[in-house]
């Protein structure tokens, strides 16, 4: 049981540390090369203006890098392959049980975080290139979500055909049988939690709110002795905690897609990787664990709703977060206050997987 806990806390604390110590550089690196949009964001998703967005946060969106999310992945990344590397390089034993890289919990998770990761990044430097230009950046919305939409099949195929996972697990009762329908099941799950990226808005908010999530699942998955994919959520903390070091007011640098992408698609993988794989109901949890994000995905279909087929808001601005800024809350009273409800959520959500 040591080794286990050791096997968690090590990598989060490495990962950490190449956060801390390289993200100067990767910092001075954005700054240097301008990586930061040239104009604020004008044309909401309905083809809208932003007036109210803009007043809260124009000011801060010109300036500031994006791509700060690469410290998450990469830091992740790294540590994951300085394990492997010393594991693989030579015969010594407490390597080979920190070695977390394994075929049958972290090799999925750690591909769909650096494809996430890459393809976010494409995205922000286009964003950054059209805005300077003085045109629509990054890749268009279909196209992101296409991207996203072709690693969860390709994840979904994977756990259906490789793994033979065809249901989902309900607690206190029989698992939900999906057959093939798991399929298009993993991939709007998938979608769903990465349309909750928009959640990164305000400084520190999305770094705190996915630490917990991951730190959520992290529990989980020790609890199911899933202790590879365990030490991997550790080192995707341990490397978020890095981010928000720089990231928390004033930020640094933004997460941005690079971040947002990378950490939604795997999240999505660690739910399904604790669920019926392990006869246990990681799935059955995510609402309660992921509640921030999908409320803040909520909050913007019902404001596009509501202005099609009401023709009024249902908030001043969408998503939530900056609705509460709108209405006079300090950004830092709004990013505490998510994070207090996103540790709740966690708890519960924790509570209700262990006993189920």
């Amino acid at each position: 049981m040591l080794i286990d806990v050791i096997k968690v806390f090590i990598p989060a604390t490495i990962a950490f540390t190449i956060g801390m110590l390289g993200t100067p550089a990767l910092t001075a690196f954005l700054y240097r090369n301008e990586l930061w949009k040239k104009k604020a964001k004008t044309v909401a998703v309905d083809g809208g203006g932003t007036p109210i967005f803009n007043q809260l946060h124009a000011h801060k969106e010109v300036g500031t890098p994006k791509l700060g999310g690469v410290v998450i992945w990469v830091g992740a990344l790294v540590t994951s392959l300085f394990f492997w590397v010393i594991d693989s390089a030579t015969s010594i034993d407490i390597f080979a049980k920190l070695d977390f890289v394994s075929r049958d919990q972290t090799w999925i998770p750690l591909t769909t975080l650096a494809i996430g990761g890459i393809v976010g990044a494409i995205d922000d430097l286009l964003d950054i290139r059209g805005s300077k230009d003085h045109k629509a950046g990054g890749l268009s919305l279909t196209k992101r979500l296409w991207a996203v939409g072709i690693v969860g099949l390709l994840c979904a195929l994977w756990f259906y055909l490789k793994l033979d996972v065809s249901s989902i697990g309900i607690p206190f009762a029989d698992n939900l049988e999906l057959g093939v329908l798991f399929i298009p099941f993993f991939m709007l799950v998938t979608l769903a939690l990465y349309s909750g990226g928009v959640i990164d808005g305000i400084d520190g908010l999305a770094g705190g709110l996915f630490a917990t999530m991951f730190t959520a699942y992290g529990v989980i998955a020790f609890y199911q002795q899933q202790f590879n994919l365990s030490a991997l959520c550790a080192t995707i903390v341990g490397a978020l905690l890095a981010f928000l070091w720089f990231n928390i007011p004033p930020a640094r640098f933004y997460m941005s897609e690079t971040g947002s992408m990378a950490l939604t698609v795997t999240l999505a993988v660690v739910a399904f990787m604790t669920d019926a794989l392990t006869e246990r109901h990681g799935l059955f949890v995510l609402p309660l664990i992921a509640l921030p994000l999908l409320v803040t995905t909520g909050s913007v279909i019902l404001q596009l709703l509501s202005k099609k087929y009401r023709g009024k808001k249902v908030f001043m601005v969408a998503p939530l977060h900056h609705h509460f800024e709108a209405i006079g809350w300090p950004a830092y009273k709004v990013t505490m206050r998510y994070w207090v409800l996103g540790v709740m959520c966690a708890v519960v959500g924790v509570t209700v997987a262990l006993l189920g």
